[in-house]
């Protein structure tokens, strides 16, 4: 055994003993690979060299196998062995058998030590770059928190507890966040890159997936998968607009997500810079669902063009600008959440207002469900309910035909009498 090379390599197989999620077969062939490079290097080829590593006790084994032949017609001392040579580690060997003994590395020389630390050196960076690729490109999405190591201008240097280099760009900051070197940073790690050999893991605290994740973390609902997120709109430290569904129908979705005076959406709204977070039911109808996505305005009454994907709202003069909010933030992110472009008219009062009824008036001669589904898509007084077509109704509402009939019938029938 070459004894005399284990305190040459013992450091090297310790840097090896470090790296994380490396198999041992790969750890070994890596190993072997290396000093088999080297003695190709020093004697043409290393097929007849047999190379055992160790790593564990950091040691390595290196026998040589060479043809044992007359002794003036040794022409490869690598390939072959004189006859007296061969009979000196035993006397019983013959011209042409094979004759296999242990190599001291260190024979090999000083600068084949060198080439050998240089090229492990080398291969052990690979491996680390290869390890760390392999690992975060499969947390992408996922937050990570570690600490600022350094501030530069576009960006921050994040180190996280396995001093992993990561990297969050000013891009990617909410625009009051403000970090120092030594600050803890919670992100979401967006992209992982691989570009030249160098690995860059990339951070983002403006991703929607961000704020997704939060919500996963506060809400033990939704990371069981009672409740999922439908779709989240954003506008970084500003606002945002959340849609969420119940699998289970005795969840609350919203209050789920909100918690006990808040307690749950606290937390997400702090580490968010007190971004102002909307939450609402999602549903698969799309007058219901803008309607909802605009609150908090009340809105009169909804026109929907699926072909253009447009919806024309209708409100109230004082509901215009909760409806448009500040800087237009509302409506942009109720735009992006339903993904429909949205116009905003005031709803021009009739002249004779004194003809409109509201529904509630008629709870009388119609269930208070229908009429509380009536003013769920924007149709509060007798007039709003007209101005909507019956197919629409039917359709924005989901209430059967005849219920839509029979209401229909109602309001047109007080108006008949009022005239």
């Amino acid at each position: 055994m070459a004894r005399a090379g284990k305190v040459n390599m013992i450091d090297t197989f310790s840097e090896f003993k470090e790296l994380k999620n490396i198999d041992r077969s790969t750890l070994i062939g890596v190993l072997e690979e290396s000093f088999r490079n080297v003695i190709a290097k020093l004697f043409g080829t290393d097929k007849n060299y047999n190379v055992i590593v160790n790593p564990d006790k950091g040691d390595f084994e290196i026998w040589r196998t060479r043809t044992v032949v007359a002794d003036d017609t040794v022409k490869n001392p690598s390939l072959q062995i004189s006859l007296t040579e061969a009979r000196q580690i035993d006397e019983d060997y013959e011209i042409d058998e094979e004759v296999t003994d242990a190599v001291d590395f260190l024979s090999f020389g000083r600068r084949a030590i060198l080439t050998l630390r240089q090229t492990l050196a080398s291969k052990i960076l690979d491996l680390q770059k290869d390890s760390i690729y392999n690992e975060y490109s499969s947390k992408v999405g996922q937050i990570v928190t570690g600490e600022v190591y350094q501030v530069w201008k576009k960006e921050l240097l994040i180190l996280d507890d396995d001093d992993t280099e990561m990297v969050l760009p000013k891009t990617e900051h909410i625009p009051s966040d403000f970090f120092r070197k030594g600050d803890t940073v919670k992100a979401v790690i967006a992209s992982v890159d691989n570009k030249g050999g160098n690995t860059k893991i990339v951070l983002s605290r403006t991703s929607p997936i961000f704020l997704q994740k939060l919500f996963e973390q506060e809400v033990p609902e939704i990371n069981d998968g009672l409740i999922i997120i439908k779709k989240i709109a954003r506008i970084p430290g500003e606002r945002a607009k959340v849609a969420v569904e119940s699998y289970d129908d005795r969840i609350d979705p919203v209050g789920a997500c909100v918690g006990m005076k808040g307690s749950r959406i606290h937390g997400i709204v702090r580490e968010l810079k007190n971004e102002n977070i909307d939450v609402i039911n999602y549903t698969s109808n799309i007058s219901l669902f803008i309607t909802r996505a605009l609150s908090p305005a009340k809105i009169s009454s909804i026109r929907i063009n699926e072909e253009a994907k447009r919806a024309e709202v209708f409100l109230k003069p004082e509901e215009v600008s909760l409806a448009i909010g500040k800087g237009g933030a509302n409506i942009k992110l109720a735009g992006m959440l339903t993904d429909y472009m949205i116009d905003v008219f005031r709803d021009v009062e009739e002249e004779n207002e004194e003809e409109d009824i509201y529904l509630d008036e008629f709870r009388d001669e119609i269930d208070e469900w229908v009429i509380d589904t009536l003013k769920s898509i924007g149709c509060n007084t007798a007039k709003n309910v007209l101005a909507i077509s019956r197919e629409e109704l039917i359709a924005q509402t989901d209430l059967e035909e005849e219920t839509i009939d029979e209401v229909l019938n109602i309001i047109k029938s007080e108006f008949e009498q009022n005239d």
